[in-house]
């Protein structure tokens, strides 16, 4: 894990796991559980990880779920949190809807700087410890919004990482990025001393691990995104197609720009909660 500083002078003590029982998300079918605040940084020599890495986890009260989906909230890498209420309500939702959710921190620039954004291991701590709080058996399900979505194909496709933690190449499938990048994430660039719109395709893109042989992928992008995020999901399936990969799949939300593509999947009835949905049922019991 990679190290990226000391903790700000003043910062606030992390705070102890805390278990919510049977907070209902609006219109769900279905009874939710939260656990809160779990630390899951392996990296005891980073002292902003070991305080900003924490995950918080929702599962339906009433039965086991169906299937195991990471969420990774949004923000440039460089703000947004689990605590942010569109977040909340997404994974709550996902929850009523009868899956397990994790929702992580992750550490965020400037105080972090890549790779420490993929080096945190929430992903590894689900597939060791998810069991402990509910989580089904593999596969296990990515998703993230906007930031969220380029770790979620980040994740999915450079499985490296995962694997010297220890997790099975199989057990990490089917990520469903919402208006994420398949370039070099912007933030990246901009570390590196490049414009926005400078595009960079190197070992922080996930176009660089385009290949034929991927689990299934649902990329979701909205009508009226943000300028080029619809094009460079188009382009990311068309390359895909290319390599003669068949299992991945763009689809565009219509009437949806880039904030209301991923915080309206809380929403009942919203097209890409549906698209989620369906996807993670079709694909749950079959492996990669």
């Amino acid at each position: 894990m990679g190290g990226s500083g000391g903790a700000a002078a003043g910062s606030a003590p992390p705070r102890a796991a805390h278990a919510s029982v049977a907070a209902t998300a609006p219109g769900a079918q279905r009874p939710t559980v939260s656990i809160t605040n779990l630390p899951y940084c392996a990296n005891a020599d980073d002292v902003y990880a070991q305080e900003h890495c924490r995950l918080d986890v929702y599962r339906p009260a009433d039965g086991p779920a169906e299937a195991a989906l990471v969420w990774f909230h949004g923000g440039g890498l460089t703000s947004g949190s689990k605590e942010d209420g569109p977040t909340c309500r997404i994974a709550a939702s996902r929850a009523a809807d009868g899956l397990w959710v994790a929702v992580p921190n992750y550490r965020l620039g400037p105080r972090a700087r890549f790779p420490a954004y993929l080096d945190d291991d929430a992903v590894a701590w689900v597939w060791h410890h998810g069991g402990k709080h509910g989580a089904p058996a593999r596969p296990l399900f990515l998703a993230g919004h906007s930031a969220g979505g380029y770790l979620t194909l980040m994740t999915g496709l450079e499985t490296g990482r995962l694997r010297q933690a220890g997790v099975p190449t199989d057990a990490i499938a089917r990520p469903i990025p919402v208006s994420g990048q398949a370039t070099t994430h912007h933030t990246i660039r901009a570390e590196r001393g490049s414009s926005r719109f400078q595009i960079i395709v190197d070992d922080a893109a996930p176009a660089r691990w385009v290949r034929r042989r991927t689990p299934p992928i649902l990329l979701l992008y909205a009508s009226r995104d943000m300028p080029a995020r619809a094009e460079e999901n188009v382009w990311f399936a068309a390359l895909m197609a290319g390599a003669g990969n068949p299992h991945v799949e763009a689809r565009c939300i219509d009437h949806r720009d880039h904030g209301s593509a991923g915080n309206n999947i809380a929403m009942d009835r919203d097209p890409a909660r549906q698209a989620l949905l369906e996807f993670v049922r079709a694909h749950a019991q079959a492996r990669p």
